[in-house]
This record gives C-alpha cells, structure tokens and sequence, in this order.
C-alpha cells in the first residue's frame, strides 16, 4: 500500500555531511555543554538570522519557558492569542502564569493589536504580551510594540514557524524584547529537536545563558536555573541543515504558487499577509467555508492518501483543563479553528499531490 502523503516532512542532510560532524563529535567525546557545534551552530544562525544575541536551546518550549522567565513574568498575568498550538499556553501555565486571551484579528489571524488595548484598558494586572507571528506570518509588529512600549510591558514573540520570515529586511525573530524559535523536525529549519531564544542585549543573554544551564558556573551559583541545553549532536544536524535552507524556502515559494493556481476560484479564505513581509512558506492553510466543509474536505483528502493537518485546533481558550475564568470567548480564533486546513507542505512535495488535494478539495465543496 502506497504511504500517506504527511503535511509535512523533515529535510534531511547528506548522510555522508551529517556523519562527518558526528565522527568529529565522537572524537572530541564532547557531546554536551555549550561544546564547539552548539557554540558554532549559534554562530551561523546569528548571521544568517542578523541576530547577534542568540542562545539555542533543547527545544522551542523550554526556549519560551526561559525567556518568559528572564522577562520576569513568572506567576503574572500575560496576555495571549488563543490560535496557536499548546506550547505557547503550556509555557505560561509551567510558569504559573495566568494567560488572558485576546482574540485574533480576522484577517491575518494574529493577535489583534485592537482588542489587546481594550483589554489592557480593563485589567492593569496584565504585565507582558505573547503574540504569536502564525504560520510564520508577521503580527503588527508596529502596532504591538509601540501598544507594549507606551504600557511598560514585556513583549515576547512566539516566533517558532517564522524562521526565515522576515519583514522589510529584517527577521521577524528580531522583534519584541525576546523571542522564540522551533527547530523540531517539522519546521522548515531544525536540529530535531532545538529552538532558540532571541534577547537585545549582553546583559539579557548572559541572564538566559545561566537560566538554561542551572543558575550555575562551574561551583558558583547565580540564579534559578533549568537544563535547557542543545546536545553537539542536534547542533550537528542543525550545521548541516542551514546552508540549504534558502533553497527549501525558494522551492516552497514555487510550490505556494502551484497550490495558488490549483485552488484558484473554490470557496476558500486565506489568512492576509503583511506588506513588506518575505514569508517563509513554511504552511499551506486554508479556511474552508464551515465546519461541516472542512470535515468533508478532511475526508476527501484522506481518501485521496493525504493527510492534512487541523494547525490550529482547538482554540486554546476551549482547553478543558483551564481555570474556568481563563476560558473566555474568542470567537473569531474558534471559527478560525474550526474551519482550517493546513496542506503538505515541504520542499520536494510532487505537484501531482497539490493536484490531488486540489482536486479532493473542489469535490468536497461541490457536495455542500
């Protein structure tokens, strides 16, 4: 039986390339504690991100929990959109945070800049923002943080699928007072499992440094800490993985466009992009008319051997294990959750696949 076509898949090295640093790994016996990959692998995505204070880290949770704590929001109030996948929410609760929900502005399905005013008008408890650039696709990073600068508050983007997205020249990772990245082996970059924590200062990074390895130097003890640490070996695949990372991004911009022409005229919303954005490409998503479309549009695409994926479902205000005054309306993210579909999506995907889905997908919406 032929094997479902995923939403995603992970971008391998040269197996000869990635054994290479391996072998110099073993040799060196060093395979963890800021070792030369890890130090390296900062390096390079440094400059490819134009980022200089970059720390990696063991995965883009831990990564958020660090920087949510640095910030010094640990036990306080933030508030945070509500489309998003768990992690964003699971970091805060980790932490003891009280997440206040702001709904998501229709159109690009960000954080809506908006309603966050109007919220921060009605709690003052409220002490930093989390927004979420989703599907790499750039908040209001103008309006946000020009809201968070007037009010004293920490900013802090959730930028895990923005890697490589970048707005009017500049990464979408060099906003906010931090920011965060993914480098499971979903996204379009990745070390398996990794992530990484963007600050804008020598003070900030040294506090995240310490954070990540126990609050402690050698026997000299600092702060509270958590291992948060990249092994050599995921830096490895990382150093790998990055310099063809420009090529995976060109060829899921020609296969956007195969997808645009192939669903060109159906009944499908799209979430809007940015002006002066350079998206990554790093998702297909769709809106389907409603929830009974988007179920039927699931099963035809699963009958046809593909399997899409509800990025993002539920919307995390919905979540049953909230506190009950945590979970608050936000309508336009529970629509937005119901009806979307996000579609494979990675660099050496076959055109025949994005004519299937398309194909799948019409069908479905001729029989509503």
């Amino acid at each position: 039986m032929k094997q479902a076509v995923q939403v995603t898949k992970a971008r391998l090295p040269r197996r000869e390339d990635f054994h290479a640093k391996c072998d110099a790994i073993f040799d060196a016996a060093w395979f963890t504690n800021n070792g030369p990959c890890v130090r390296r692998l900062e390096q390079e995505l440094s400059a490819y991100l134009g980022t200089p204070h970059l720390l990696t880290c063991a995965n883009g949770t831990l990564a958020l929990m660090l920087a949510l704590h640095c910030a010094g929001l640990a036990g306080k109030k933030v508030a945070v959109t509500p489309y998003t996948y768990v992690a964003t929410l699971s970091s805060l609760l980790w932490l003891g945070c009280t997440p206040v929900f702001i709904d998501i502005d229709p159109e690009s399905l960000c954080l809506s800049p908006r309603l966050l005013r109007r919220e921060l008008d009605a709690d003052p408890d409220i002490a930093g923002v989390l927004p979420v650039h989703i599907y790499g696709l750039a908040c209001d990073v103008e309006a946000l943080g020009a809201l968070c600068k007037e009010r004293g508050l920490a900013l802090i983007y959730d930028a895990a699928q923005a890697f490589g997205s970048r707005k009017n020249g500049k990464s979408l990772l060099d906003h906010g007072d931090y920011s965060i990245c993914s480098f499971h082996a979903t996204k379009l970059f990745h070390t398996v499992e990794g992530g990484c924590v963007i600050a804008h200062g020598e003070d900030e990074l040294r506090a995240l440094s310490l954070a990540r390895a126990f609050g402690h130097v050698n026997d000299d003890h600092f702060a509270l800490g958590i291992n948060a640490k990249l092994s050599e070996l995921h830096a490895a695949m990382g150093l790998t993985l990055l310099p063809g990372t420009d090529a995976e991004i060109k060829k899921r911009r020609r296969l956007h466009a195969v997808y645009d022409d192939a669903l060109n005229g159906l009944d499908l919303a799209y979430p809007s992009r940015d002006s002066g954005q350079e998206w990554n490409f790093a998702y297909y998503p769709v809106l389907l008319p409603d929830a009974k479309c988007r179920e039927r549009a699931h099963a035809a695409l699963n009958a046809a051997g593909i399997n899409p994926r509800r990025y993002f479902y539920p919307a995390l205000n919905t979540l049953p294990y909230l506190a009950p005054e945590c979970r608050r309306p936000c309508p336009v993210a529970e629509d937005a959750a119901r009806r979307v579909l996000c579609l494979p999506m990675y660099g050496d995907l076959e055109e025949e696949v994005v004519a299937t889905a398309a194909k799948a997908i019409a069908n479905a919406l001729r029989s509503s």
